[in-house]
């Protein structure tokens, strides 16, 4: 088992993160990791997700939605063919902050027998976070402005 968990202070309420996050159709114009997402953000639903890894390879999956509590948690779990060879429980935690602020919390727990293979992509994959973290950052403080 293998965990990357990132995570950034944002200068705007949860409840902003959490509509710029599930405004899917939005991904394209800002997210550099998660260039494409589609479905619906409700437990027992299956989204569509594309992301790129920078300096990794692209890759779509059909992960289904195990939590969605707004404005504060969505988490889903993706698997690579069948259970047990790599899967990916990812996270996304919203915790509400004095002044209108928030802590977005990035994380996923990958499991099953290909994840000590593939630890060079989960380097790539732990930057991505770490790059939408950054642009969810400038998205949310600008929106917040106006």
């Amino acid at each position: 088992m293998r965990r990357i968990e990132t995570s950034i202070d944002i200068g705007a309420p949860a409840e902003r993160v959490w509509s710029i996050l599930t405004d899917f159709d939005a991904f394209p114009r800002w997210n550099p990791f998660i260039s494409e997402i589609s479905g619906t953000p409700e437990a027992g639903e299956h989204l569509s997700v594309h992301i790129q890894p920078p300096g990794g390879r692209a890759m779509t999956f059909h992960p289904e939605v195990l939590e969605a509590n707004a404005p504060h948690l969505l988490r889903w779990l993706g698997r690579l063919g069948i259970k047990g060879i790599f899967d990916g429980e990812h996270r996304w935690q919203i915790e509400s902050l004095a002044g209108d602020r928030s802590r977005f919390l990035h994380s996923e727990t990958f499991s099953g027998l290909l994840v000590p293979i593939l630890g060079s992509m989960l380097s790539k994959t732990e930057a991505g976070f770490r790059e939408m973290n950054e642009a969810l950052k400038q998205r949310a403080e600008s929106e917040n402005e106006n």
